[in-house]
């Protein structure tokens, strides 16, 4: 796995926890409503997740952007289809989206190759 991808799991996965356990009622709520929103429904978990992307991308939130494309490469999203999402996200947010749209395909490729890299 690559280093780059390594070290933001793990950092999102300790400061989840870290939150998580400063048992604030409305910041359980928050992530217990984030994780129901994303569960099969009318819409798949897959194109929950690839909407999930665009408005992250739309947001600009850089962090946000890397956890979808990780679920989006989980739900085995095409490079094909993230370029489309890319493009849907772009028109919504303009121009200014195009720096998040560099590291997002940057980040897309590192999850791409991860499999055949060690960290």
């Amino acid at each position: 796995m690559n280093k780059q991808i390594k070290e933001f799991r793990d950092y999102r996965s300790k400061m989840n926890e870290r939150i998580i356990t400063s048992d604030n009622l409305v910041l359980k709520r928050l992530f217990n409503l984030d994780t129901n929103t994303y569960a099969e429904g009318a819409l798949s978990t897959r194109v929950k997740e690839m909407l999930g992307l665009v408005s992250s991308m739309v947001l600009r939130c850089d962090d946000c952007i890397k956890y979808h494309l990780e679920k989006c490469y989980e739900q085995k999203v095409t490079t094909e289809e993230i370029m489309e999402i890319f493009s849907v996200a772009n028109i919504v947010g303009g121009t200014i989206v195009i720096p998040h749209t560099r590291r997002a395909l940057e980040y897309w490729d590192l999850l791409n190759n991860s499999e055949n890299q060690k960290i």
